[in-house]
This record gives C-alpha cells, sequence and structure tokens, in this order.
C-alpha cells in the first residue's frame, strides 16, 4: 500500500534521488537542492497558512510506502501560477493576410508569446516510479491533488491548467526548442529546462522575441512536434484526459507540448467526491481515493471499500495508514 502525503524537510534527500530520474521536461522539478529544498519550505508554509483566496501558495506532495517508507513519487499544485512572475505560453493564433488585386486571401498559423493562463491553478511536478506505472498508484499520486483542492477550495482558482511534457528525441532534444529558443538564447533544451527551473523564467521575457512567430517558416520537424504529448507524458495526460482536462490554445514555449485545461467544478474527482463518516469493517467491493480532511496532516490512498448510507466501511490497516478512527470524516471519490 502506498499513502500521499505533503513533503517534509527530512525527504529532501529521497526527493533529490526522484529528481534526477524525473525527465528534463518536469521544469518544475529540478535536481537542485537548495531549489528542492525552497520548494518543500514553500510546501509546509502554505499549509501553515491561514487562505481565503488562492495566492502565492503552492503544496508539494509524495507517495510514500506504507512497508518500508520508501518514496516512489512526487506531485504538486500552484495555486495560481505566475503569481510571481509571468507564466509564459505560446498562444496558437491565425492572421489573415488578403491582397484583393492578386485574389489572394491566406490564414497564416503564428504562435504569440503571451501569459493569459497567469492566475490559474497549475499542477505540476508529477513524476512516480516506472514500475508503478499505469496503476492506481499513479491514479492516486495525481487525483490526490484533486481532491485536496476540492477539500480547500478557497485555496484554489476557478479553472486549472497543466503542462504536458512535449515530444524529444532519443538524446533529449527537441525540435521545436531547437527552431526557436536555440536561435535566442545559444542554449539546449536541457540546460534551459534546468535554467528555468533553478532560476525562474524571467530571462524568456529578456530573450525572447515579443514579435508573433510564423509557424511557416519553422522546420518542419518542429512543426511536427507542435502540441504534440511526449513519450514521457503519456502517464499524467493520460490521467487527467479522463478527469475531463482538454487541450486548449496554447503550447510550451519550450518543447511545443500542449497544455491541459479544465474548470475546476466541472473535473471528474472534485465533482464526484464527497464526504463520508469512517467505520471499520472488512474490504468492500469497489476502489475508492480516500483522503484526509485534515490539512495540516493530509494523507490519501487508494482501497476496497464499502460506502453505504454516508459511511465509508475501511479496513484497519487503511485507517492506520491514513492516521484515522471510526467516526472520523474523509473525502472519496471513486477511483
Amino acid at each position: 500500500m502506498y499513502v500521499l502525503r505533503p513533503t517534509r524537510p527530512a525527504d529532501l534527500s529521497n526527493i533529490e534521488a526522484l529528481a534526477h530520474a524525473s525527465p528534463t521536461g518536469v521544469t518544475s522539478l529540478p535536481a537542485d537542492h537548495d531549489t528542492l529544498h525552497r520548494k518543500i519550505q514553500a510546501s509546509n508554509d502554505s499549509i501553515a497558512a491561514e487562505v481565503s483566496f488562492h495566492g502565492e501558495e503552492s503544496y508539494f506532495f509524495t507517495l510514500e510506502s506504507v512497508s518500508d517508507g520508501s518514496l516512489v513519487g512526487v506531485s504538486g499544485i500552484v495555486a495560481s501560477a505566475g503569481f510571481n512572475e509571468p507564466f509564459y505560453s505560446y498562444r496558437n493564433e491565425a492572421f489573415v493576410h488578403a491582397s484583393p488585386g492578386l485574389s489572394i486571401h491566406n490564414r497564416i498559423h503564428a504562435l504569440s508569446l503571451c501569459h493569459d493562463l497567469t492566475g490559474n491553478t497549475l499542477l505540476s511536478s508529477f513524476y512516480i516510479d516506472k514500475a508503478l506505472h499505469f496503476s492506481r498508484w499513479s491514479d492516486l499520486l495525481s487525483r490526490a491533488r484533486l481532491l485536496f483542492i476540492a477539500q480547500w477550495p478557497e485555496r484554489f482558482a476557478e479553472s486549472i491548467v497543466s503542462e504536458m511534457i512535449g515530444v524529444t528525441d532519443q538524446q533529449g532534444s527537441s525540435a521545436f526548442w531547437d527552431a526557436v529558443g536555440r536561435v535566442f538564447f545559444g542554449i539546449d533544451y536541457q540546460e534551459a529546462e534546468l535554467h528555468c527551473g533553478v532560476k525562474g523564467r524571467k530571462f524568456i521575457a529578456e530573450l525572447m522575441p515579443q514579435h508573433p512567430l510564423y509557424v511557416p517558416l519553422l522546420s518542419d520537424d518542429a512543426q511536427a512536434v507542435m502540441g504534440q504529448v511526449g513519450e514521457d507524458a503519456r502517464l499524467p495526460y493520460d490521467i487527467l484526459t479522463r478527469e475531463g482536462f482538454e487541450t486548449e490554445n496554447y503550447i510550451d514555449i519550450f518543447d511545443g507540448g500542449p497544455t491541459l485545461y479544465a474548470t475546476t467544478r466541472a473535473i471528474r474527482t472534485i465533482s464526484q467526491s464527497q464526504l463520508a463518516t469512517v467505520a471499520v469493517g472488512r474490504a468492500g467491493p469497489h476502489a475508492y481515493l480516500i483522503a484526509t480532511t485534515r490539512l495540516h496532516d493530509f494523507r490519501a490512498t487508494v482501497a476496497e471499500a464499502e460506502h453505504r448510507d454516508g459511511h465509508i466501511v475501511l479496513t484497519a490497516e487503511v485507517i492506520a495508514a491514513l492516521g484515522l478512527a471510526a467516526g472520523e470524516t474523509v473525502r472519496i471519490a471513486p477511483l
């Protein structure tokens, strides 16, 4: 069994190991000791804060094995993307160029640098050990964040976005970055992602052109990967699209990967979640996501249970793993 919980300062060395194993495109999980330390501290500060409106808070969770205490995954939430600096994206647009004299009327696909998505809640930092891919535990790692949002909606925005890693080759290079970013920054894709994860995105505004980029002028390879999901993002993409997230009209400025979007209240796990009172008994016939309703000791897992008459019947093992007692309230959603 695995339990999701907020990260702690004592987790830092294990989180560093996970960050080193994560794909390059997970910008919000850089393999940098000081950055990860600040990320964990910011999460702890956010949970301790009294919040009535989403702002600079961020939350960082880890997936822990109940049997041996090992950490096998991480995921995060940024309450308001771009709170301290603009959250940059490329917006897909079409410009019309016409010449009545020549009877020519062309619609040209272009990319415009923007920060339209600033202020939305952002799902970030998703990484799980490959042995647990496409399992109930990978669902837990991603979707328990949604139970957290459902329990404390005042802490989050009315819409949620998530950037998916785009297509890279076997050497870790991005055709989109090579056609666009490298021209203006003179560094390779992996270096750009690390720089962004450690130092932020301010350098984008300083060096990236503010004028639209005409897509037909990009290389065929770059055009082919625009809006495409990379192999390393298949898992989070699958989970979130099942939740009702859709591809918005935006792509990532580094690798051209798609940005997913959903209205918070319409997300499956959030809309279907409900409160239930814990009762002790045998495992039930259906699997549920189960999360505590204690902000300072948030925990979540997946278990077979029986839900009836406002009660959720859980085994003593599950109750112990969540640090609960009979009669307490939990938030649940069907797996």
